[in-house]
């Protein structure tokens, strides 16, 4: 008969006990083990999500149509941890699941030399990247800045997105920058005047850059995917605005201007069509914390909804600008023809538009009636606004966006893609996002470089003789005491 107060039964009980615990045990394990094969997480707590990828990478991961295969041939002599964890995020972004799935593996060229001369590499320390028939080679010195033989940054995701854009795509998109009016250059280095960063910064994103007169070729290309006008010192003809009409209604182009303050640019009936207004007039702000020490114009208000101002709010950035005209929608303009005009950026509630600004004697001073102020009832409230972007919103048997419109934006700032201007965060960030949403890449669109932190322990040998006692004496002495304790109450 079962007793379970029996020596014999409660041996079984113990056993079955056992048994069970073995069997859950059993069962957590291979349920966490299912979860992490098939359903992984991963998250980044350190403070600025710094082991991420960036916003701007992982849409482009996502929009990837072909798998790309990386092949990186580092050397054991050389510490590149930042690479090694940024590959592994590139392979983790696209999923186990993914048609189009970056395929990461590392190659040996010593220890594999056939396979390295197959895939045409004959030196450690460089990453190939491979799409169908186009490849792409990085060094690992290309993946970083240097200052004073030091790494100081690391610039990977930065060049392995370029290079991923590069090889996956098949076809750069063109960009056009308008010449033949005194407008800023994309060849030029000069810091003031010159585009040559903002070139560099596009061409590194797979676009291709060149120049364009419309008063000499009197057409626009048909693989223009984007025309950029900055800080035109004289008017465009009549002929040239037609064309521009027609690039961005019939073609439903893309447009980027940039209007300096004082110069005529002639473009007024093409910009109403739009819905924007660009006044004659200098931006001009009473509010310390809105002028910077060296008297720019620092501006904190942006839009919360668009793509082009959604990384300045989410990073806190800012734009400091030097002369810039107030830039606005056209409070006449009429909603009812698939026009969508907004302000993105816009002034502090102290700023007004000085329309006497070439009135050298006068001082500054806001003269209601006269000069520039905001609208009562216009968004953003008792701002004046700084960037304009309109999108023509074609529709097609009753749905809207189901046929590609046209994109401007336009900037009341000829400064803020110059070289010394695009070193500000802000004014790198709103510049190319403006780019990337004006040829339909509507994402986060900054990929900022990692700073590389160096940890060195410096003990002196009084310090390192402490130490050594410590691990020598303190530490067995504390596990000695506590066995005593333990035995002194277990004989109580």
């Amino acid at each position: 008969m079962f007793s379970p107060d029996s020596f014999r039964s409660a041996r079984w009980i113990r056993t079955l006990n056992l048994v069970l615990q073995a069997i859950l045990f059993l069962s957590l394990f291979s349920g966490l083990n299912y979860l992490a094969r098939n359903h992984p997480s991963r998250f980044d707590l350190t403070k600025h999500r710094r082991f991420s990828l960036s916003p701007e990478t992982l849409s482009y991961i996502q929009q990837l149509t072909r798998p790309v295969k990386i092949v990186a041939t580092l050397s054991e002599e050389n510490d590149n941890p930042e690479v090694r964890g940024l590959l592994r995020e590139y392979a983790n972004a696209t999923g186990a699941n993914s048609a189009a799935k970056i395929e990461v593996r590392y190659l040996d060229v010593y220890q594999n030399r056939r396979e390295a001369e197959a895939l045409g590499l004959e030196q450690a320390d460089v990453i190939l990247l491979l799409c169908g028939d186009k490849r792409r080679v990085l060094t690992i010195t290309e993946l970083y800045r240097y200052k004073d033989k030091q790494r100081e940054a690391f610039l990977g995701e930065q060049s392995l997105t370029a290079a991923l854009l590069d090889v996956s795509s098949p076809e750069r998109k063109k960009i056009y920058f308008l010449a033949g009016h005194g407008e800023l250059r994309p060849d030029d280095p000069d810091p003031t005047r010159g585009l040559s960063e903002a070139s560099a910064q596009l061409r590194i994103r797979n676009f291709d850059v060149d120049g364009l007169d419309l008063s000499v070729s009197r057409k626009i290309p048909a693989d223009a995917s984007l025309l950029i006008a900055v800080a035109p010192q004289s008017r465009y003809s009549p002929a040239e605005q037609e064309l521009l009409r027609e690039y961005l209604r019939t073609n439903a182009g893309r447009f980027l201007f940039f209007a300096a303050p004082g110069f005529p640019h002639g473009l007024e009936d093409l910009l109403l069509d739009w819905g924007i207004l660009v006044d004659d007039d200098l931006i001009l702000d009473t509010g310390p914390e809105n002028i910077s020490d060296n008297g720019d114009l620092v501006i904190w208000a942006f839009d919360k909804t668009h793509p082009i101002t959604q990384t300045l709010i989410n990073y806190q950035l800012k734009l400091v600008l030097g002369r810039t005209r107030s830039v606005r929608p056209d409070p006449g303009r009429s909603s009812g023809n698939g026009l969508n005009t907004l302000t993105l950026a816009a002034t502090s509630k102290t700023a007004w538009g000085e329309v006497s600004y070439r009135d050298l004697n006068r001082l500054p001073q806001f003269n209601r009636g006269i000069d520039i102020s905001p609208l009562p009832g216009m968004d953003p409230e008792g701002r004046l606004g700084l960037i304009v972007a309109s999108e023509r919103l074609a529709v097609r048997d009753g749905l809207p966006f189901s046929v590609r419109g046209g994109r401007l934006v336009v900037f009341g700032s000829g400064e803020l893609p110059t070289n010394a201007r695009l070193i500000h965060a802000g004014n790198q960030n709103i510049f190319l996002n403006a780019v990337n949403w004006t040829v339909d890449r509507d994402t986060q669109l900054n990929i900022p470089a990692r700073p590389i932190e160096r940890f060195q322990l410096s003990l002196s040998a009084e310090t390192f003789l402490k130490l050594r006692y410590a691990l020598l004496f303190v530490l067995p002495g504390l596990a000695a005491l506590l066995g005593l304790v333990v035995y002194w109450t277990r004989r109580r």
